[in-house]
């Protein structure tokens, strides 16, 4: 396997949608916290990134060996093992290093943590292989969008909060003698959410916009997305009023103090990404428009994170 067909089987391009999540959740940490644990920042990016392209393996895996339509873009183009000719045999064995690399990563940050984060990387890790294997994969069913958009705009950036804030009092338990005592900082919680809210809808119009160009390609394959069960101008809709949901809650972070006022500058995307959203209206194509739905993650979350950022540097200078 050459490093282009590997890139091209984790799809490293859409890694974005796990990495923004993590900075977002570094730099909130730092904000918010004074909090910043450089050893525990490595080893959650490399195990982050590991599963992330273990997940996206097996998606590209299960989607060659599950495939009723055997040609067009979306086989012959996009997926890596039929472009490159890849061996069936290498790919397992990719994904299986990838995930061990992620699960041992996994534990060497539990170590350096507490059992929260154990708790939490297991769902994740569960909930990332379960996406696209099994009988019934997340990823074929109108469940896609909510699963993606939580796990990796939420969870994702939660624990990297949590990597840095662990030995504080955001969640807090003790084990004596045989009762278990769990306390949780609701006030805070609900901070992370609302940060989260941008993300988790980035990322789940990413899995929507996916699965909106893909429906004739679906309904051969037998992947009932939630597309297929609203159809594509409920699909659309849907996708154009998330974002206007995502705009208003940067408001109200901005509003609550959760992020600095020079977050509000995050507004201003709100015109390349209108516009984006009118292109893909027009025209719904994975080889045409697909990529306007990361490029509007990527442009909110990305401002997001280095407005946080600024916070920051005012933070301390002042």
């Amino acid at each position: 396997m050459t490093m282009s067909s590997f890139l091209k089987l984790v799809e490293i391009q859409t890694k974005v949608a796990s990495m923004i999540p993590f900075f977002l959740g570094t730099v909130y940490a730092l904000y918010r916290f004074d909090n910043f644990n450089l050893k525990n920042f490595i080893i959650m990016f490399i195990s982050l990134l590991a599963v992330d392209m273990g997940t996206t393996a097996v998606n590209n895996y299960m989607d060659y060996r599950k495939a009723i339509k055997k040609h067009g873009y979306n086989y012959e183009k996009h997926n890596a093992i039929v472009k490159y000719e890849l061996k069936e045999s290498v790919v397992v064995a990719t994904i299986a290093i990838l995930f061990l690399i992620a699960v041992v990563f996994g534990i060497l940050l539990y170590i350096n943590t507490n059992l929260i984060v154990l708790i939490l990387g297991v769902i994740s890790f569960a909930a990332s292989v379960l996406y696209s294997y099994g009988p019934i994969p997340i990823s074929h069913m109108p469940l896609g969008e909510i699963f993606s958009g939580l796990f990796m705009g939420f969870i994702i950036v939660f624990i990297s909060i949590y990597i840095h804030i662990y030995d504080s009092n955001v969640i807090f338990f003790s084990y004596v003698n045989g009762i278990l005592n769990l306390g949780i900082n609701l006030k805070e919680i609900v901070f992370v959410f609302l940060l989260c809210i941008p993300a988790i809808i980035g990322i789940g119009n990413i899995m929507l916009a996916n699965n909106t160009c893909d429906i004739d390609d679906d309904i051969v394959n037998k992947r009932y997305t939630l597309p297929i069960f609203i159809g594509k101008e409920r699909a659309l809709k849907l996708f154009k009023t998330l974002y206007y949901i995502a705009y208003l809650d940067v408001i109200v972070l901005v509003i609550l103090r959760i992020t600095p006022i020079v977050s509000v500058i995050s507004l201003l995307t709100f015109i390349p990404v209108s516009r984006n959203i009118k292109i893909f209206f027009q025209k719904q194509t994975k080889r045409d428009t697909f990529v306007l739905a990361v490029k509007n993650f990527v442009i909110l979350n990305l401002i997001q994170v280095f407005t946080i950022g600024i916070g920051i540097i005012i933070k301390y200078i002042f």
